[in-house]
């Protein structure tokens, strides 16, 4: 997958273009993808556009953390077949666009888009002056097709996961329709996940949760007490769920390992506020240090305390241990 991140590009060939800013990339987002996809049978490659940074962080308060992050965003992509990722920069100039300008200058003179998917809330320009009302019209006027994808409403079972193996892992998952007739979005996910509720964000996102990173040395005190576990720093800007132990499938090298995860601060261990992703793998005994894995978070089991003793710590954990097996 060929990735833009620059103001002065111009694409070769013709292309069906998915636009929106894909925090998640949860299975409406996948639809806008399905969709482009099918332009293929046309001849047009594929292309995904969105700004970097997001509106939300660019417009906020620098407190906004987003649900991927953009190498998570970037994987997925690729493993969904985009040919091209245009991360386009968000700034003063690029925000300032007119709408028409937008579309004359982005997406027919740079990409020359031949189809633009996007959702039926989908605006764009200056202050978002454009709606797709706006892009119908000059869609009719400059030559491309525009094709409005509806909401997917949670609690429906036409999902994609972006890993086959992950996939086939979440069938377990019920299909009771949990969220009514809500439609799916980042901020329905978002809600979701600040509130623990992992199996709702798997079914919404049609993958589990996840926390991908390279492992780093910790104090490593779970060596000494029988559990030796492996830790993660997520990024700055990453969205983690309530700090909490939960049920984890640990992903690298090509295999899936299930585990528990520890996410928060560790208090029983340390007073530092560094937040870690702790986790230790079922059935493996190698050395990850230096290497990248995911941690998939499939459901909270209990929040995070601090213990009297790390003898303490040590039961609860082996009872947490127990608790996950015996409840699959």
């Amino acid at each position: 997958m060929e990735i833009i991140e620059t103001t002065e590009f111009e694409l070769e060939g013709e292309y069906s273009v998915a636009i929106g800013k894909f925090d998640g990339i949860h299975r409406g987002h996948q639809k806008l993808i399905e969709e482009i996809m099918d332009y293929k049978s046309k001849g047009y490659k594929t292309a995904v556009f969105t700004f970097e940074p997001s509106p939300a962080a660019f417009f906020g308060d620098g407190s906004y953390k987003g649900l991927t992050t953009r190498d998570e965003k970037r994987h997925i992509f690729a493993k969904l077949g985009v040919d091209v990722l245009v991360e386009y920069p968000l700034n003063k100039e690029s925000a300032a666009v007119a709408a028409a300008d937008f579309v004359q200058d982005i997406l027919i003179k740079k990409m020359h888009t031949k189809a633009v998917v996007c959702g039926p809330d989908f605006t764009f320009g200056d202050k978002g002056k454009g709606d797709v009302e706006l892009l119908n019209k000059l869609g009719n006027e400059l030559g491309f097709e525009v094709k409005i994808c509806d909401k997917v409403k949670a609690g429906k079972s036409d999902s994609y996961a972006s890993d086959k193996d992950i996939k086939e892992a979440n069938s377990v998952v019920a299909e009771d329709d949990k969220s009514s007739c809500e439609d799916i979005s980042s901020t329905l996910i978002r809600k979701e996940v600040e509130a623990g509720q992992m199996e709702l964000v798997t079914e919404h996102i049609g993958a589990y949760y996840s926390v991908t990173g390279v492992v780093t040395k910790g104090k490593q005190i779970g060596r000494t007490i029988g559990l030796p576990t492996v830790n993660l720093i997520p990024e700055d800007d990453k969205l983690l769920p309530p700090f909490g132990v939960y049920e984890a499938m640990i992903s690298f090298g090509g295999g899936h390992y299930r585990g528990i995860t520890n996410v928060g601060v560790k208090p029983t261990v340390t007073d530092e506020k560094k937040v870690v992703v702790e986790t230790f793998i079922f059935d493996f005994d190698g050395d990850l240090y230096g290497k990248t894995i995911t941690v998939n978070l499939l459901r909270m089991v209990r929040p995070e305390r601090r213990f009297a003793s790390v003898e303490e710590l040590k039961a609860q954990i082996e009872s947490d241990i127990e608790q996950i097996i015996h409840a699959n």
